[in-house]
């Protein structure tokens, strides 16, 4: 995640997503921001929705108005959310800085579970998503990433997990389909949810003792969010 984008409409599809899962603050939620730096770029910066309320607040009138108010003047956006109830004041909140570096990055993750301790709900937020074969821990740009090792330690420390994916060059159906069969794999569980938009998927591993639950979250982020975000189970979920 960078500072930069906060606020586009991923966010808002984002953080929506997490209100809907949460219940507002029912389930206790981590978020790990996984925060890289800024890099300067603008490709990122999809904000014309937020002029444009009539077709924009249905999804989520207060969360539409929460950032819309974020101040442009804002140097740190993210710090501004944690504060601003965009998420549910129980929300815990890890902001640091990840690096490539392999032992700073055992240690940010060391410190994240521990501030996740009594969360049922876990959202890691990558720059990309799960990690690739071309991009081995500890070389550049491997911030960008969530490890398959730290999403079993997390799930096996008895969270659920949910995790941000960017969709790349391939036929997106395909992907979220095999991704959800590694994911089932490597978490050693049959149930994978996704939550497709037209930029990214959500991918959630449950517990199975919260499969009911994020079954009935899922059905109502579908009912709400409608076109925008498509709610799917996945084979043996």
């Amino acid at each position: 995640m960078k500072n930069q984008y906060f606020g586009d409409i991923n966010d808002y599809r984002k953080y929506g997503l997490l209100r809907i899962l949460s219940d507002m603050g029912q389930i206790k939620t981590a978020v790990c921001w996984m925060r890289t730096p800024d890099d300067g770029r603008h490709d990122g910066k999809r904000k014309k929705y937020l002029q444009n309320a009539d077709e924009w607040t249905c999804y989520d009138q207060a969360l539409f108005q929460l950032l819309a108010s974020c101040p442009d003047t804002e140097q740190d956006k993210l710090k501004w959310a944690e504060s601003s109830n965009i998420l549910p004041p129980t929300t815990v909140f890890h902001c640091k800085l990840l690096s490539d570096d392999r032992e700073e990055r055992q240690q940010y993750f060391d410190e994240f579970l521990k501030k996740a301790k009594g969360c049922p709900l876990v959202f890691f937020d990558p720059d990309n998503g799960v990690e690739v074969r071309s991009k081995p821990r500890g070389r550049k740009d491997a911030c960008k990433y969530l490890y398959s090792d730290e999403l079993y330690r997390t799930f096996h420390a008895g969270h659920s997990v949910l995790v941000y994916q960017h969709f790349p060059r391939v036929e997106r159906n395909q992907f979220i389909c095999c991704l959800a069969a590694d994911l089932r794999v490597l978490a050693a569980s049959p149930h994978v949810l996704s939550f497709r938009t037209s930029h990214v998927v959500f991918m959630l591993i449950p517990q199975a003792c919260r499969l009911a639950y994020f079954r009935c979250r899922g059905e109502e982020v579908e009912r709400r969010w409608r076109s925008q975000i498509g709610y799917e189970r996945h084979p043996g979920t």
